[in-house]
Parts: C-alpha cells; structure tokens; sequence
C-alpha cells in the first residue's frame, strides 16, 4: 500500500539499521539521504512509480518522543523485549492519469499512516542479532484537498536483523501481510458505476488481505558517517480479497531501491 515515499523512508531505514540496535547512541542526528526507488503505484498495478530522492533527515531517541528510521512516534513502552509506540508515516500521491487501469477515475491522494505499534523480540541468537515480531495498527488518512478518513490497515511482521556481519556490512529481512478494511480496499479496488467502462466493470470492493511481503535489506559503512544501501521487496497477491477487482491486474510486484546515507552532524550526549 506504501508508494514510493514510504519505499525511500525504508530505504534511510535500511541505512541505519546498524545504528538502531545499539546502546549509547546520539540523542540526535542530522544528515542527507539520496537514492532512487521503483515500485508499483499501488498493490497490483501494472503500472510503476520511480522517483530519485534526495531529502535532508532528522533522528531523534528520545525517551519518548522518537524520530528514526521510517517511525515518527511517542514511544510509551520499553523494555529490552517489548516495545509499544504511536507513531505515523506517509505516501506520495499518485496520479490516475498516468495509471492505465485508473484513467478517469479520482486520484490516489497523499496518504498518512497514524496509530500504535507493538514490537516484541523474540529471541537474540547470536550478538547483534535477533528475531522480532512487529503487530502495527495503523488508521489511514487522506490528504488530497482536505482531509478524510481512508480505513484501516494492519501489517504484522515478522523481522530478523543482524549487524556487524563482517566487513561492515548489515543485513535485515521481514515477512508480512498487509490486510486492510473494506474502507481502505475500496479506496484501491472499488469502481463506482459513474466510473465503469467497457474494459473496467463496476466492482464493490471487500475488506481483508492486500498482499504478503517479503523485504530484503543490506547495508554497507563507507565510513562513521556514510553508509550504502540497498532494499528488495516481492509482492505476492494470491489470496488477495479483490484479486477479481479490474484494477487488480497484478499476480505479484517488485520494488527495489539504491541509495546512500551522509550523516553532517551529531549530538554529544546520548540517548537513554
């Protein structure tokens, strides 16, 4: 369901994975981060999206308030296995007239991810390495001339990180399901009678699975301050709950993505 904003923010996640795992790291961070990212325009498109990025980023570990990685949150639990934050994220629009299967129709808007996230790890077999699971339950707003409620979507994943592998390198893989509300699939899947075509029949979507992920990520240090990156991810649609819709045209879908991070500056004092 996240487009390509949401692909690059889990690139820079992928930049600092090896930082996210350790103690006694700077309160806050600043750097630039570039890359280029191609993903689908959405889940099941046959069309793709693909961007070059450069943006400026923050992160900040405070005890509560958190800004890093794809995650803008409050973090309200923590423990060394248990983890509980809000937090949200976003999309970048996407635009139908440059989507075969959805011209004519309304624009897929901006879209803001906001709500709670659970995260337990579940075992550490070998240092700097562990297996955790991540249960995010997210409501989805719209952002496209106002703002309107799009539904809800849960992801719950299942994440493996291990840092300092050899040579700098680091390595992180998830598997996932994205299931969604029939609010949201509606939003992706339905078309309204005023919208149907010859080619594309009216269709009322359903709640229920979007698609199941599996996401790749390495990354290499240059330096203190530079890492490399790259990030796969593969797309499964079988089993979806509107693989029938006529803007489902996709059995699966790839993103991938290349990218580095510069981190200018740091904190003295260290997060908690």
């Amino acid at each position: 369901m996240k487009r390509i904003l949401v692909l690059g923010a889990n690139l820079l996640a992928a930049a600092l994975t090896a930082q996210a795992q350790e103690a006694g790291l700077p309160l806050w961070e600043v750097g630039v981060f570039g890359g280029a990212a191609s993903s689908p325009s959405y889940p099941g498109a046959s069309d793709r999206s693909a961007r070059t990025l450069l943006l400026p980023y923050l992160v900040y570990r405070g005890e509560v308030l958190r800004m890093e990685r794809s995650n803008i949150g409050a973090r309200l639990v923590h423990t060394d296995d248990v983890e509980f934050d809000l937090g949200l994220d976003a999309s970048l629009p996407s635009n139908s007239q440059d989507t075969s299967t959805r011209q004519g129709m309304p624009d897929l808007g901006t879209l803001v991810e906001f709500g709670s996230r659970l995260k337990f790890t579940l075992m550490r077999p070998a240092p700097g390495q562990r297996l955790r699971l991540d249960l995010p339950l997210r409501a989805v707003l719209e952002v496209h001339s106002g703002v309107r409620q799009q539904g809800a979507v849960f992801e719950p994943e299942l994440r493996f990180e291990a840092r300092d592998i050899g040579a700098g390198w680091t390595l992180s893989s998830g598997a996932s399901v994205v299931i969604g509300d029939q609010r949201l699939n509606r939003y992706f899947y339905e078309v309204a009678p005023q919208f149907a075509t010859a080619a594309r029949p009216a269709y009322e979507a359903r709640a229920g699975l979007i698609a199941t992920r599996l996401t790749f990520n390495t990354t290499k240090e240059i330096s203190p301050d530079i890492r490399v990156f790259a990030l796969l991810r593969l797309e499964s649609y079988a089993g979806a709950a509107n693989q029938n819709s006529p803007l489902h045209v996709q059995s699966s879908g790839v993103s991938v993505g290349l990218g580095l991070a510069w981190t200018l500056g740091r904190s003295e004092s260290r997060a908690l």
